[in-house]
């Protein structure tokens, strides 16, 4: 059976039951999270780009659709599975079709690519995941320091473009934001300055589209505390960038791998991205290694510590992805050991999650709204549960393999805004999942 888009049922609801140890071979797809701002970059440079190893997921088709609705052209490179070529159109389209805009957050990564083509952005609020208040204002700010215009309305907000200006743009981040990074720096590369932006995000998102915008002459220097990026000139030339591997998906998998006692390997990564997800699983005991461009979970040979896990989502460069903490909770639960879990940076996640555990049984003690600990080996038993945002959907799917009995996950519309089959890949190892009928 499959469970990708492409089949012939497309299922809302699946049932999950634990099973044999979970082992073979499995490729990650391309980031979501690094094709959205890659996407917004192949368009602000207003040149032919070819995107390979673009994610089927959710959130990337609506991207794709935001930017033919704007007027640039997408079609798929000939004989190239997940390769993309985005055209940018010689003049703007008379009405721009970003309606879908409201339904992902990454909308807001098209203000520079819109300023480049038609001198103004009036977009919707983003919508996305509702894992708490992640407002605008650093962005507008962005937009503020390279003289634009930001007019904000109920239904969303309008930036129109300020005089063209030379020189310098300087900038601090009051936190390291990966959206204001990314608008920062994109905002410079169609305005043609150099930018200084303090404090920038350096998460390997925001490095992926330095990487790209680096092979067309966009010249960046970072260090910790500050992201130096040249003003550049643009080759007219068709030029190719890649979406690296996804590293949440890859480890999902591998807590998946870990909670039932399996041996795995997760190819399509690249290790850097992984260390802090590594140093999670060793310190629970759980070898892992890598080894050209894959990750090795040996679960079968795990050694449990007892030690306490400490999982606190951190924007600091190195620091584990707020992405990583669900699935490390839901492995957590099957590990011994008193174990502490937070996340200040999506401040309403726990709010959708601990209480889909708790239907498992999970026994979570919430010290805040962002902060949690608990105390494993729990006894979960399956039931049914909600995939109210994609990370939520993807620690249920851990969890739920390790229940007695069977789980049914409903809301698999946003698993896949994140993951284009991510069950199926799970199916892949070996894990007994089907399709629930309606």
């Amino acid at each position: 059976m499959s469970l990708t888009r492409t089949s012939a049922s497309n299922p809302e609801v699946i049932a999950v039951r634990p099973g044999i140890p979970l082992s073979g071979s499995v490729t990650v797809d391309g980031s979501k999270n690094a094709a959205l701002p890659m996407l917004a970059a192949a368009a602000a440079v207003r040149r032919t780009v070819q995107l390979d190893n673009v994610p089927a997921s959710a959130d990337v088709q609506s991207m794709l659709a935001l930017l033919q609705g704007a007027g640039w052209h997408v079609a798929q490179a000939v004989g190239q599975q997940g390769s993309l070529l985005v055209m940018a159109p010689e003049t703007a389209p008379a009405a721009a079709d970003l309606g879908r805009a409201a339904g992902i957050r990454a909308s807001y990564y098209l203000v520079a690519a819109l300023l480049a083509l038609q001198g103004s952005a009036r977009l919707p609020w983003p919508g996305g995941c509702r894992i708490g208040e992640r407002g605008m204002d650093l962005h507008f700010k962005v937009y503020e320091a390279f003289g634009d215009r930001v007019t904000v309305q109920d239904a969303g907000y309008i930036v129109e473009a300020g005089e063209r200006r030379t020189g310098t743009v300087s900038l601090v981040l009051p936190f390291r934001s990966r959206g204001a990074t990314i608008a920062a720096v994109l905002r410079a590369v169609v305005a043609g300055r150099a930018l200084r932006l303090g404090l920038p995000n350096l998460s390997p998102e925001v490095l992926a589209v330095l990487d790209a915008l680096d092979s067309v002459g966009g010249e960046a220097r970072v260090s910790k505390q500050l992201l130096d990026l040249k003003a550049a000139a643009i080759p007219a030339e068709i030029t190719a960038w890649r979406v690296p591997g996804d590293k949440i998906e890859a480890g999902t998998l591998a807590c998946a791998v870990a909670a039932t006692g399996g041996n795995a390997r997760i190819e399509g990564i690249r290790g850097r991205d992984l260390v802090p997800l590594q140093a999670a699983l060793q310190r629970l005991g759980i070898p892992t290694s890598v080894r050209d461009e894959a990750l090795l979970v040996d679960g079968g040979n795990a050694r449990p510590t007892g030690q306490p896990l400490r999982a606190i989502a951190t924007l600091s460069p190195g620091g584990l992805d707020a992405d990583f903490e669900p699935p490390l909770m839901a492995l957590a639960l099957s590990q011994p050991g008193t174990h502490l879990f937070a996340d200040s940076i999506n401040p309403g996640r726990h709010g959708n999650l601990l209480p889909q555990l708790a239907r498992l049984g999970a026994e979570i003690e919430e010290i805040s709204p962002t902060e949690c600990r608990l105390t494993g080996p729990q006894r979960l038993t399956g039931t049914g549960v909600e995939a109210t945002d994609i990370r939520t959907g993807s620690a249920l799917m851990v969890a739920a393999l390790t229940a007695r009995g069977i789980t049914t996950l409903g809301g698999v519309d946003q698993l896949r805004r994140g993951h284009a089959d991510l069950p199926g890949k799970l199916l892949h190892l070996g894990a007994d999942i089907c399709e629930v009928a309606p």
